[in-house]
């Protein structure tokens, strides 16, 4: 949002919910005002089929996954409305986005969520999202109205649990959309049927609408049921039925435009750095065509010895270089100094060496100018080339406490000094069970760090392509298990992206086509 605009919620300070709609897959359908929405949130509740690549808005924010998947219920809708108001009203007040797929009120019991707010006196506001009753026919090259062949459509639930639609009431409407219908798509076809419709109206299925997964069968009223099912379609699809179903074939901009996308398109991607840090490998990936999935498995947390820490900080004499192996040790590094009252002045009589030169630059963004950076990246490459200091001075490592020891031994192999102090801490985060079911789905998965490959390995075994960032991160992929890992040429994030496709030209047995983030929403 711009300095000029202003706030269209509450302040923080208050209990605020935003009922936003996610829009039917392709994350580039998310309105303007959902993703400030998201950007201003403290809490995010979302679905199962809002694109969970939509919450790279709100890294800052406490996400819960309160999805259900066609009839199995992860959580009520009456647990949903409860959270929902606990989360918004805890601390005095906090601000809590509900992530719905699709639009907020077409089918989505957003209706019912804004009636529990107002109960329990909750300021609320909602923000329309793209329906998928709109949306995903487009993507399919069908217009659901057209000059000469439709001047009115419908949408209709094609969940039965709440019994069956008035068919014959719609005798006159010209295009039929159903949402949630995919399961009982026969038995929807035969009354319609009965209900007067002629079994040759053309009729079409498309699943995950949107995404680079789409698929779309065409058939007839009569026909489709059995054309989806003996092509493997599931939920979630929308159903059109009605003569602008004869368009799709000449219409179907999206297939081609994603022949046109990249040498990525259709893949999914998963991104295994830190949610703040994933986002300009993610755009990367996704400008190459690839579906990511942002699925970090660690977090920093702050040191456990800030007394040491700070000691050391405080007097640096004796130290002849700082050793910066990471772009998170630059930015803790700065918090630090922050906190101590200091600044970047502080360091002027202390050398900075960065590992390479994506560190060196996170240095620059801070007004600091590396004075030595390796000709190849890597710990090892830092510790064989950097000058010896003729004083003897220390060579400082600041640090997680997972490093690994190639900068230590490499030094010791020269007989120079190493001195090492805990920055942060690097710990394992756990994914929610969505992420983790999407990331067994991936055709790749990029590493950008060793402690990443060891959790991945515990987490969800080593069956994966892995892409890693530099020698050194292969190296702790080999050592937990992994065997089909392609390194990229130099560490940075555009050769990382050029492994992940070596990755997928080069691997052994079929492409990943599992459905990726985001698809058509039941709505």
């Amino acid at each position: 949002m711009s300095a000029s605009a202003p706030s269209r919620a509450p302040a923080a300070s208050r209990a605020f919910v935003s009922l936003v709609g996610a829009g039917p897959g392709d994350a580039g359908l998310l309105t303007l005002r959902g993703r400030e929405a998201l950007e201003q949130a403290e809490v995010v509740l979302f679905d199962y089929l809002a694109n969970p690549d939509l919450l790279r808005f709100a890294p800052q924010a406490e996400t819960i996954y309160v999805g259900k998947k066609g009839f199995s219920e992860y959580i009520r809708q009456e647990q949903i409305n409860g959270l929902l108001v606990q989360k918004a009203s805890e601390g005095g007040g906090r601000r809590v986005v509900r992530l719905k797929g699709g639009d907020v009120f077409v089918f989505g019991r957003g209706g019912e969520e804004a009636e529990a707010c107002v109960q329990a006196g909750i300021p609320f506001e909602v923000v329309p999202g793209v329906s998928s009753a709109l949306a995903v026919p487009a993507y399919a090259g069908i217009p659901v109205t057209h000059r000469d062949l439709a001047q009115s459509f419908a949408v209709l639930t094609g969940n039965t649990r709440e019994g069956s639609a008035h068919y014959g009431r719609l005798s006159g409407v010209d295009t039929l959309v159903l949402l949630m219908g995919v399961r009982n798509l026969a038995g929807i076809a035969a009354d319609l049927i009965e209900s007067g419709r002629a079994p040759e109206t053309p009729a079409a299925t498309i699943q995950w609408g949107t995404t680079p997964q789409q698929r779309v069968v065409t058939g007839t009223l009569a026909t489709i049921a059995g054309r989806v099912q003996a092509a493997g379609l599931s939920a979630p699809a929308v159903t059109v039925v009605g003569e602008v179903v004869r368009l799709h074939d000449p219409l179907r901009w999206f297939e081609a435009a994603q022949g046109a996308r990249g040498p990525l398109a259709g893949q999914t991607v998963a991104v295994t750095r830190t949610r703040v840090g994933a986002s300009d490998l993610s755009e990367r990936l996704r400008a190459r065509g690839a579906s990511v999935l942002e699925v970090p498995l660690i977090r920093f947390a702050p040191t456990a010895e800030p007394g040491a820490l700070h000691a050391r900080l405080r007097d640096l004499s004796g130290v002849a270089w700082l050793l910066l192996t990471s772009n998170q040790a630059v930015a803790a590094l700065f918090e630090h100094l922050d906190a101590l009252g200091l600044d970047a002045r502080h360091l002027a009589g202390t050398r900075l060496a960065a590992v390479g030169p994506s560190t060196a630059r996170s240095l620059a963004e801070r007004g600091l100018r590396a004075d030595f950076v390796p000709s190849v990246a890597g710990a090892r490459h830092l510790g064989a080339q950097i000058p010896a200091t003729p004083d003897g001075g220390t060579l400082l490592h600041l640090t997680s406490q997972l490093a690994e020891d190639h900068l230590e031994r490499a030094l010791a192999a020269r007989g120079l000094p190493y001195g090492r102090a805990e920055l942060y801490r690097t710990e394992p985060a756990r994914p929610d069970d969505l992420s983790m079911d999407r990331l067994r789905g991936a055709a790749v998965v990029t590493l950008a760090s060793g402690s990443a490959a060891r959790h991945l390995a515990a987490l969800a075994g080593t069956d994966f392509r892995v892409a890693a960032m530099g020698e050194q991160t292969a190296d702790a992929a080999r050592e937990a298990g992994f065997t089909r890992v392609m390194v990229a040429a130099v560490p940075t994030l555009d050769a990382l992206a050029d492994a992940a496709e070596d990755a997928l030209r080069t691997g052994d047995g079929p492409l990943s086509r599992q459905p990726g983030p985001g698809g058509a929403p039941r709505e």
